[in-house]
């Protein structure tokens, strides 16, 4: 593994003061897996505290906020390393929290592994000699893509299911059945967690899944689906075989999902973006659960389910809201679940006055957005890609364009200022004015400021009560 050369020397440095530093963790795994690492976590065994802090001072400042935890912060180049102390943990309470942490110098390598939640995530690596320190089969479970507990200790920390749902997500992963079993041992102790890490979990696996379905079926093999009712609902939820090959509901999601990830909308978004489309992705069709049935269509009997879209909206609220997501992620997602079979109704053309109007229903999400969900959803039928659908999506894309509306929605040309430009004063009477404007200019009356100013002197003149309101409002 390359190493940056302050860190290096660092390590060395802790070898010569008679201490035997160790990579472990997330690094060492993905270095096995073929990618960059990013964030080192050293363990440093056969030292003190003290001694680390020794070892280490010559190289920076040192923050010894983690003391009670045996964490030495240390910054190297600009960039902060955590040295710890191996460690024992020892079970005092519910939930995720309920530890006592002790810091054990004398801890070996192969008794601090132990405490890890999966063996591939208990590699230790010897930067120094190249030597891999490998006691509970992790090399091997990684080859396999074998996410497999490593003791008993697992059921002590109910996290550790949904850090097997966002990494089997992001790794293409999948569940050991002995691990499986054991995380339905434990489904009870789900109610012990923080929310706000229960969204942790989620957020990695909206930002970070190369195949987020398999996190969806992880959830379902340890039986932790149910915590989420929502998605839950769907699985087993019948869909018409001749619009959906693919399965049920919850099939159609996961595919839905990997199509999704594999867009550039996703692939090259931020952070911020690839929360937004996963999760509604996810919710698309939760409104499916309660308006799906049978009913004659075609002259057969099929299964439909007429207005999921608006049905979609208060479950995606209501999901968002258990996961802990941040609140403003409610007002992106809820209207691109309620507006993804926008372009099912009507002509395959869409008007102007439709665009603006979808793009200022839209907000704060926008329709280069709603165009990802829409997409994901068509990829969600395999084999089924029907071209018509394609091509109606391609036609919004290419008007929101035109328009300079796939980012955001319109914002009104004519504002307060120009009323009182006009001669008005100010007051509560400018709102039905400003209003009707606005209205207008999304119907495509006018779309500069001087076609405004137009538009408006027209509209008072129509309209002397309006004038004469706001002057009695300042009489």
């Amino acid at each position: 593994m390359k190493l940056p050369p302050p860190l290096l020397a660092a390590l060395s440095a802790l070898r010569t003061a008679g201490g035997r530093p160790r990579l472990v963790g997330g690094c060492v795994r993905d270095w096995l897996l073929g990618f960059e690492p990013k964030d080192f976590d050293i363990e440093v065994y056969g030292l003190d505290y003290e001694a680390i802090g020794r070892a280490l001072a010559p190289f920076g400042p040192t923050d010894l906020v983690g003391r009670s935890f045996g964490v030495l912060k240390v910054r190297l180049a600009g960039t902060e390393y955590d040295f710890s102390l191996p460690r024992r943990e020892s079970k005092t309470g519910a939930g995720h929290r309920g530890f006592a942490i002790e810091p054990d110098p004398n801890l070996t390598e192969a008794e601090a592994a132990a405490r890890r939640d999966f063996t591939l995530n208990a590699i230790a690596y010897d930067p120094l000699d190249d030597h891999i320190l490998d006691f509970h089969g992790g090399v091997d479970d990684l080859k396999k893509k074998l996410l497999r507990h490593t003791g008993p200790a697992f059921v002590e920390d109910p996290l550790r299911v949904l850090r097997a749902f966002q990494l089997a997500a992001r790794f293409e992963f999948t569940l050991a059945p002995e691990t499986a079993a054991l995380c339905r041992s434990i489904s009870e102790t789900y109610r012990e967690l923080p929310v706000e890490r229960v969204w942790g979990e989620w957020d990695k696996w909206a930002t970070k899944a190369v195949k987020p379905s398999q996190g969806l079926r992880v959830l379902k093999q340890s039986g932790w689906l149910r915590h989420y009712p929502e998605i839950a609902a769907l699985d087993g939820l019948p869909q018409e075989p001749e619009w959906h090959p693919e399965g049920d509901v919850f099939v159609h999601t996961g595919h839905c999902l990997d199509a999704l990830v594999g867009l550039p909308a996703w692939r090259d978004g931020t952070p911020n973006q690839r929360r937004i489309l996963s999760l509604s992705v996810l919710a698309h069709d939760f409104g499916k659960a309660t308006t799906t049935k049978q009913a004659k269509k075609r002259g057969q009997l099929r299964w439909v389910s007429p207005e999921h879209e608006a049905a979609g909206g208060p479950f995606a609220e209501t999901f968002l809201q258990r996961i802990g997501a941040p609140l403003e992620l409610i007002g992106h997602v809820r209207p691109l679940v309620v507006n993804h079979l926008l372009h099912h109704h009507g002509p395959a053309e869409f008007r102007d006055t439709t665009v603006r109007r979808l793009a200022r229903k839209l907000a704060p999400a926008t329709i280069d957005d709603l165009i990802a969900v829409m997409l994901s959803d068509h990829l969600g039928r395999p084999p089924l890609v029907p071209q018509e659908t394609v091509q109606r999506i391609e036609h919004l894309r290419a008007a929101a364009q035109r328009l300079v509306l796939e980012h955001a929605a319109p914002k009104p040309i004519v504002l307060g200022r120009h009323l009182i430009a006009l001669g008005l004063a100010p007051g509560p009477q400018f709102t039905p004015a400003l209003d009707a404007a606005f209205e207008s200019q999304l119907d495509g009356a006018f779309n500069d400021e001087a076609g405004g100013l137009e538009w408006m002197r027209n509209y008072l003149r129509a309209h002397p009560t309006v004038i004469k309101s706001i002057a009695n409002t300042h009489s």
